[in-house]
This record gives C-alpha cells, sequence and structure tokens, in this order.
C-alpha cells in the first residue's frame, strides 16, 4: 500500500524535491511569547511579526526555515509549521502549551499517524533531542509535509526524507490530490 501510494505521488515530490530531499533549518535566537503576554493559539498580527523575525534570521544565515523555543527553552515549532519528530519509531510532538499554533495540518498527520499505527507523543521537547533525532520534518498548509535535512548544520538522519516521514507525506499527499479516499472528510469540492 505504502509503495503504491508513494508512486502515484512520485509527479508530485519531482516537481518539489525538497519534499524529498529535505531542508536545511536553524534553532532561532528569537523565542516564542510567554503564555502570559499574547494568546499564542491565536492567528494574530503580533503572532505573525515574531514568526517573520524568526524567518528572516533563518534566510540571513543561509537556511530555509528557523525553529523556535518557547518562552521555557523547549521546542516550539517553524515560523510557520508545526514541527515532529521520530525516535525509535515514536513520533514527537509539542503540546499546545509550548506556544504553537494548533495547526489543521497538525490535526490530520497525527490522525494519520493513527491510522498507520505509528504512535503520537505529544510532550515537552528539549531542543537537544532535535539532534538525536532520527527524522524531523515540518506540517502545514504550505509546507504540506517537508523534511527537515539538517538543524544548525548537524545531519538529521541520513540527511534526507526518512521511513515514518515519507509513509506520512505519501499518505498525506494521496489524500489531498484525491488519489486516496478522503475517509476523513476533509476535503471540500469546490
Amino acid at each position: 500500500m505504502v509503495a503504491s501510494s508513494h508512486a502515484t505521488i512520485l509527479p508530485f515530490i519531482q516537481t518539489f524535491p525538497v519534499l524529498e530531499k529535505g531542508v536545511d533549518v536553524q534553532v532561532s535566537s528569537w523565542r516564542r511569547e510567554a503564555p502570559d503576554t499574547l494568546p499564542a493559539m491565536a492567528k494574530a498580527s503580533a503572532n505573525y511579526m515574531n514568526s517573520q523575525l524568526i524567518k528572516m534570521e533563518a534566510l540571513v544565515n543561509g537556511y530555509a526555515e528557523g525553529i523556535a523555543l518557547d518562552s521555557f527553552g523547549f521546542v516550539s515549532e517553524g515560523s510557520g509549521e508545526n514541527l515532529f519528530l521520530v525516535k525509535k519509531g515514536t513520533i514527537y510532538t509539542p503540546p499546545l502549551t509550548a506556544s504553537i499554533l494548533p495547526g489543521i495540518t497538525r490535526q490530520s498527520i497525527t490522525t494519520l499517524a493513527a491510522d498507520l499505527e505509528i504512535p503520537v507523543v505529544e510532550r515537552s521537547i528539549p531542543r537537544e533531542m532535535l539532534y538525536i533525532a532520527d527524522e524531523v520534518f515540518f506540517v502545514g498548509t504550505a509546507s504540506e509535509v517537508t523534511p527537515v535535512r539538517s538543524i544548525d548544520r548537524q545531519t538529521i538522519g541520513r540527511g534526507m526524507r526518512g521511513e515514518i516521514t515519507g509513509r506520512l507525506q505519501s499518505e498525506y499527499l494521496a489524500v489531498v490530490t484525491g488519489q486516496k479516499d478522503d475517509r476523513h472528510h476533509w476535503l471540500t469540492q469546490v
């Protein structure tokens, strides 16, 4: 099933090689807002300014994206994406208390992981866990499921999309492109 899903989305991945090769990112010096300063779960202008600072710093330093830490020093998210990491077959993602936006794509990926019987743990993630992860990937409306190749010039896993990232990416893209049944009723016909 995974092989056939991958084959049907192969032209899509070939059009966007970053979906296989991954991106190089850095941990930003900019932190997410403390929970008692601004409502981090709100799509508000001030939150976008913080994201812009994270993204600008990453671009100036030669990276595709930045990873923000929360006000306590735990992993939060990218400037415009939620973050997942894989260690020994389990997926980890920061909790909503890490000043993240509760993304629709984030929820879709956790649902697909459950469908594929891949365990997902929502917990505080210390920065150093990023560097020892087997896989790291971003998810979001624009990034869909994008693997992370390196963080702070430290290669993650094999330095390209890992097995679990690939399975979730294939499943997600097959559903959203209509190549696979929309069993969760996510799509709206236009």
